[in-house]
C-alpha cells in the first residue's frame, strides 16, 4: 500500500504563526509537524509517499525532507495543488501516484500515539472499499461525526450542531482505487470545497466502508489549543509507538 499525505491549505486558523509558512511545518515539541504523519506511514509499513502541499513555502518540504531516506522511507514523491478545493480535491491529485494500488491517506496535522499497522493490515485484506479510523472525543462538533449500527458505518455528518456520536473520523483514511471515480463525480460543498465527507459516504452507500478504531491518543494540530495539546502529547508520552 502506498501513503499520500495532504499537506496544503492556507492555516488560517494558526496566524500570524502560519503568515510565513506552511502550518505542517511548525514545530510540535521537538520535531515538524510533518515528521509525524510519515513516521505514522513507515510505522504501518509503508515505504513510499506522496506530499500534496501548496502555497509559497512548498518548497520548503523538499529542502527538509529530501527524498524521505532519513524518515524511514524508500521514496517520497511531490505534487503541487494550486489554490484551495478541499481534501477530496487535494487527494485528486495522487491518482498517477497511486496507479491503481490501495492508498492510506494521512492529513498532515494529524499525530497518533500508537501505530496503525493492525488497521492497515487489516484493509490489505479487504477485497475492496474503504476502511475510516475513529476515536471518542469531547467535542465531536468539529469533526465528521460517524453514526454506527452494529459494526457498520451509516452516515457521516461534517461538522454537526448536534452530533449522532461521539466518534470523530481522524483524518486517516484508506481506499481502493475506486476513490478517484468517486471525487469526479462530487459537486463542491457549501463551503465550495470538495470533501472527503462526502468520499466517505459514497462508499458507506456501496457497502463497502469499515472502521476500526485509532488506539492510544489522537489529535490533530491545526488550532492554537490543538497545536499545544499536541506538543505536551507528544512530550509526554511521544507518538507512533509500536
Amino acid at each position: 500500500m502506498k501513503g499520500v499525505i495532504l499537506a496544503g491549505g492556507l492555516g488560517s486558523r494558526l496566524l500570524p504563526l502560519t503568515k510565513i509558512t506552511n502550518k505542517h511545518l511548525l514545530p510540535v515539541y521537538d520535531r515538524p509537524m510533518i515528521y509525524y504523519p510519515i513516521e505514522c506511514l513507515v510505522a504501518a509499513g509503508v515505504e513510499e509517499i506522496l506530499l500534496v502541499t501548496g502555497g509559497n513555502s512548498a518548497g520548503d518540504f523538499l529542502r527538509l525532507l529530501e527524498n524521505g531516506t532519513d524518515l524511514g522511507l524508500r521514496r517520497i514523491h511531490y505534487a503541487y495543488q494550486r489554490g484551495e478545493g478541499g481534501i477530496a480535491a487535494a487527494l485528486r491529485l495522487a491518482e498517477d501516484f497511486a496507479n491503481g494500488d490501495k492508498i492510506c491517506v494521512v492529513l498532515g496535522d494529524n499525530i497518533v500515539e500508537k501505530s496503525i499497522r493492525k488497521a492497515a493490515e487489516s484493509f490489505e485484506a479487504q477485497e475492496s472499499g474503504a476502511k475510516i479510523l475513529l476515536k471518542e472525543v469531547h467535542d465531536p462538533e468539529r469533526f465528521g461525526v460517524a453514526e454506527i449500527e452494529g459494526d457498520r458505518v451509516v452516515g457521516i455528518e461534517e461538522k454537526p450542531k448536534s452530533p449522532k456520536s461521539n466518534l470523530a473520523v481522524t483524518g486517516i483514511y484508506m481506499y481502493d482505487a475506486e476513490v478517484f471515480d468517486i471525487i469526479k463525480t462530487l459537486k463542491p460543498s457549501g463551503r465550495g470545497e470538495l470533501e472527503i465527507t462526502d468520499v466517505n459516504n459514497a462508499y458507506i452507500r456501496r457497502g463497502s466502508l469499515t472502521y476500526d478504531y485509532v488506539d492510544g491518543w489522537w489529535t490533530d494540530a491545526g488550532t492554537f489549543d490543538s497545536l499545544l495539546r499536541a506538543a505536551k502529547l507528544c512530550a509526554e508520552g511521544g507518538a507512533n509507538n509500536a
